[in-house]
């Protein structure tokens, strides 16, 4: 007998409400963020032009990467929540991956430009009025600690790819606002010009590293990669445990978004179980995989007379994935 059982699980009800409230309360963190950084931002590009420094002027670029990564990540939210319908099955979650990509690339464009400007500092350094620069990066500072503080408090900056770049951004502003007080300082004390350019390559090269970390993370996601906290070996272990599966291969796993990871795969079923225990066998199998922080689970059971390939994962060797049924 060679039987198929497509069986979807969907876990929604308890992380979902979970999920929607923590939502709720990142947009509300992001939108504070958004406002005080957006204030503020103004208040460095007007600083750095009348002090002349580019330390200040690279951390109000760096703040105006923030703002349009928080103003990305409010929009990504707001999507999210869209219903889903029959072209976007999954709906607009994965939004949040596009909009936090883009956030990265936008970190490493500002920083190749900060330090090209940088360079042409070192070798014709200008005038720099630094009590005035001082006083705007102790200000700036402050407003970073305030804001760095209240997002780690009040949002999911550890679990939410979204929230963690928005969070880094601002802990970067953070970093600039030290690197201008240290350079304003060195300037009036020793009247080292070139404190003031050096200062913004070292915020330039804390951009870039946040910048590519964010990317790294969003493409393995964009390229439906197993995410980091899955081994795939260790699945196939848990799903080979469970009495009455006998095999499993074409094991997939991957991130819809943060939070949500999906699991797709084949088993083969002992021949002596009725349509019913198997459909039973998958939704325990479901429900452990939950456990794993696997939210939606797609398996198709197989007979023993299910003459397939026992490898683990799928072989596509020519760009398209066909079983002969």
């Amino acid at each position: 007998m060679h039987e198929h059982n497509h069986t979807h699980e969907h876990h929604h009800d308890g992380a979902h409400h979970h999920h929607l409230g923590a939502h709720s309360a990142d947009k509300q963190v992001l939108r504070i963020s958004l406002l005080v950084i957006g204030a503020y931002m103004v208040v460095e590009i007007i600083g750095g032009c009348l002090t002349n420094s580019l330390a200040l002027l690279s951390d109000a670029g760096h703040m105006f990467s923030d703002a349009l990564a928080l103003a990305l990540s409010l929009i990504a939210f707001h999507l999210s929540e869209r219903p889903v319908n029959q072209r976007q099955t999954f709906g607009y979650k994965r939004f949040e991956i596009i909009a936090a990509a883009v956030n990265g690339m936008a970190l490493i464009a500002i920083a190749v430009m900060i330090v090209y400007e940088a360079i042409g500092r070192f070798v014709n350094p200008p005038d720099i009025a630094t009590r005035g620069m001082l006083i705007i990066s102790v200000f700036g500072l402050l407003g970073n600690i305030a804001i760095a503080w209240y997002m780690y408090r009040t949002s999911e900056t550890e679990h939410n790819v979204n929230m963690r770049g928005a969070f880094l951004h601002v802990l970067g502003d953070l970093l600039g606002s030290v690197g201008a007080i240290v350079a304003a300082i060195l300037m009036m004390l020793f009247g080292w010009r070139w404190a003031d350019p050096l200062a913004s390559i070292v915020v330039a090269c804390l951009i870039a590293y946040s910048g590519i970390g964010i990317l790294k993370t969003t493409l393995r996601i964009l390229m439906e990669g197993t995410p980091d906290a899955i081994e795939l070996e260790q699945l196939s272990n848990i799903i080979l445990a469970m009495p009455g599966i006998e095999a499993v291969h074409d094991l997939h796993a991957w991130t819809i978004t943060s939070n949500m990871n999906a699991l797709s795969c084949h088993i083969v079923v002992d021949g002596a179980l009725t349509v019913t225990e198997a459909e039973k066998l998958v939704n325990e199998l479901a429900e452990i995989l939950l456990q794993h922080n696997i939210h939606h689970v797609t398996v198709q059971t197989e007979s023993t007379a299910h003459t397939h390939s026992n490898n683990l994962l799928c072989c596509m060797p020519s760009g398209a994935h066909q079983h002969a049924h």
